[in-house]
């Protein structure tokens, strides 16, 4: 795991000690990316550089050091990830006689030995691992980006002026003299809908992410870098669901346990502490049971635990480390940690972003590397095998609704939305009182309002749209704004799918899990230098995934049906079963209490006007009503305070960003 960054610049003939020098400088805002080495590479010929910054994982000596040059002197790589199957590629590589002889034992010298032998697109489509890379080819002068299948490892380029440059985050192209970067507000209202920024875009015009599954080549003299898919995640789901698995629930569970103990096993390799997160619910679980089962000493594993009942997730993780045998660490986290981890979100995520749950994410890796270097994470069992309630909640609305005429829905919704949302929550406030803890609902006014808005919807595509928007439309808050097409609105993105559930997992597939998930994960462990990994999204599990029957993920109304049957192999049923906690933070109390001053100085009516980019009347209103515990706004609220904070923290000087 580690930091690339880089640029050329067709039109200047910058010396060699300005290209080093501009490298090096982008190289050094990624220095929590990679803080055990740093190299440099140019070539003033062409002016191209490249920078790395190295995290040791594999072969620690200094033949891993990069920029690497291949054995035959033609391509120049800086890479950030892991090719876990590096060694079988080394043994093909040996076997067709093309091998060169080998310096050391990283991945790395195994992906310039395929480039050489295979070219950069056959080689994408034999590697199984995360990565983003940039490959600089010296005898075709051309460039190279590109990134791994679900999109793990982040890839930001464009053109500043007349130079291209890329980077792993946007915080190195800042460095960059050539660096303008004026807020996109296409973007910025696809943030206030999502709480991220869904890839291509990025918050600054001008600047796309790379998507997943896709390289770029740039050649010499070119203004129009060539895009193209290597994989697709709408072709693995239609190939899955037109392929369906053809045995039982009982083979499919065998097959299922296969390929994950087959990930698992790859991803444990490292020359260097690893371990794993570990919460107690299904997706960590399975992934810690893989590794134990597989390990001949305790395999390290972490959990972080709240005082607030809600939030406490530590004594099921617990009990599941007892279970297995795992060397277990856990810090239960005060919220004055917690708040005292805010201020280093904007520099840590590098772009707005406000999945509350970044702040937990954070907190548990900087425990974790206290202890170890990689951590093997539970991540991207929801998207694959239908774990959000969401999906249950919109499948059965879809389907009630859908038998309402149009006229009735509309006549519902106006009657819910006649009456004000804190007066519906004075009226279900006794009956509220009377039902389970479990049944209870905070703010009920504000659900039915969301709710009367989704019903009268014409389409499960909109459905999907509403259940996932924050504010809803973000025109009326970002202030000349037009909100681009996403793959949630574009026809062209999305699989023909009959089923409400899989479309809405392969929506999330290509949309919150690489933009959202996987981002979160990244940034925040990558803010302390230590790297992830993701077993469930190794490619063949994926794939494997999609071909399993939709009734083996969801069954009587449980979610994730077939991967608990892996798990109860390893960890029995009883510590598993629960209700599904979120990774959160109490966020609506908080902004109430101890951030209130913080959220007042950032949403000043003044410093809103002044600014620019938001409806001040709009957001003091939605302030306002929060204060009062009359609505919980808190996500709505914590969109716009990401933002306020992030665009603060981006007007410091570049200097400043490297200090």
């Amino acid at each position: 795991m580690c930091g690339i960054a880089g640029f050329l610049d067709w039109k200047t003939g910058t010396p060699d000690h300005r290209l080093q020098a501009i490298a090096r400088r982008m190289g050094k805002a990624l220095e929590h990316r990679g803080p055990d080495d740093w190299g440099t590479w140019c070539d003033e010929s062409v002016a191209v550089a490249v920078a790395h910054r190295r995290l040791s994982i594999l072969d620690l000596s200094s033949a891993g050091h990069q920029p690497m040059l291949s054995a035959d002197g033609r391509f120049v790589i800086s890479y950030n990830g892991e090719v876990y199957n590096h060694l079988e590629l080394r043994d093909e590589l040996e076997q067709a006689g093309v091998a060169p002889a080998w310096r050391g034992h990283s991945d790395t010298e195994t992906m310039l030995a395929a480039f050489a032998a295979w070219g950069v697109e056959a080689s994408l489509f034999r590697f199984v691992g995360m990565f983003a890379f940039a490959l600089w080819d010296r005898r075709q002068r051309s460039l190279y980006l590109a990134r791994d299948r679900i999109g793990e490892k982040p890839l930001y380029y464009g053109w500043l002026h007349s130079a291209f440059a890329f980077a792993s985050e946007l915080k190195a192209l800042r460095t960059h003299p050539q660096w303008n970067g004026e807020i996109d507000r296409g973007s910025l209202s696809l943030f206030m809908r999502h709480n991220y920024i869904p890839a291509p875009y990025s918050i600054y015009s001008r600047i796309n992410k790379l998507l997943p599954g896709c390289w770029l080549r740039l050649d010499e003299g070119a203004r129009d870098p060539v895009v193209r898919p290597y994989w697709t995640a709408r072709a693995t789901v239609e190939t899955g669901t037109e392929n369906p698995f053809a045995g039982d629930a009982n083979a499919a569970a065998a097959q299922l346990d296969r390929t994950l103990r087959e990930a698992v096993a790859g991803q444990m390799i490292a020359d260097v502490p690893l371990g794993a997160f570990l919460s107690g619910g299904v997706d960590s679980s399975t992934v810690v049971a893989l590794m134990q089962a597989q390990s001949s000493r305790p395999v390290r594993t972490f959990t972080i635990g709240f005082r607030e009942p809600a939030f406490n997730e530590a004594e099921h993780a617990k009990a599941v480390a007892r279970h297995l045998g795992t060397d277990h660490t856990e810090l239960y986290v005060t919220s004055q940690q917690a708040l005292d981890a805010i201020p280093l979100l904007p520099g840590l995520y590098d772009e707005p972003f406000a999945d509350a749950s970044q702040l937990p994410t954070f907190l548990v890796a900087r425990m974790a590397r206290q202890h170890v270097t990689v951590a093997l994470s539970g991540d991207g069992g929801d998207e694959l095998f239908a774990g959000y309630n969401r999906y249950l909640f919109g499948q059965a609305l879809w389907r009630r609704q859908s038998r309402v005429p149009s006229p009735l829905r509309r006549a519902i919704s106006s009657a819910i939305t006649a009456v004000p949302r804190a007066r519906w929550n004075n009226v279900l406030d006794l009956p509220l009182r009377a039902m389970p803890a479990r049944m209870k609902i905070q703010n009920p006014g504000d659900k039915l309002h969301k709710l009367a808005n989704i019903i009268v919807l014409a389409d499960r595509e909109q459905v999907y749209k509403r259940l996932v928007s924050h504010w809803d439309p973000p025109g009326a808050l970002v202030l000349g704004a037009h909100e681009p097409m996403t793959a949630l609105t574009d026809p062209a993105r999305r699989c023909e799918l009959d089923d409400f559930v899989q479309l809405m997992m392969s929506l999330d597939l290509v949309s919150y899990l690489p933009d959202d998930i996987l981002v979160k994960v990244d940034r925040a462990a990558m803010g302390v230098s230590l790297e992830t990994r993701i077993p469930m999204l190794d490619h063949r599990v994926v794939e494997l995934a999609w071909a399993l029957p939709q009734e083996l993920k969801l069954r009587e109304g449980q979610t994730k049906w077939i991967l608990r049957q892996v798990l109860y192999r390893y960890v029995p049923r009883e510590l598993i079963e629960r209700p599904k906690m979120g990774f959160g933070v109490p966020l609506d109390s908080w902004l109430r209490g101890p951030l209130r001053s913080w959220a007042e100085s950032l949403l000043e009516e003044g410093r809103l006007r002044r600014e620019g980019f938001f409806e001040p009347t709009l957001v003091r209103t939605k302030w306002r009503e929060h204060l009062s515990g009359g609505h919980d706004w808190q996500y709505l609220l914590w969109d716009i305070l990401v933002f306020q904070a992030w665009l603060e923290a981006s007007a410091a000087p570049a200097a400043d960003l490297v200090a």
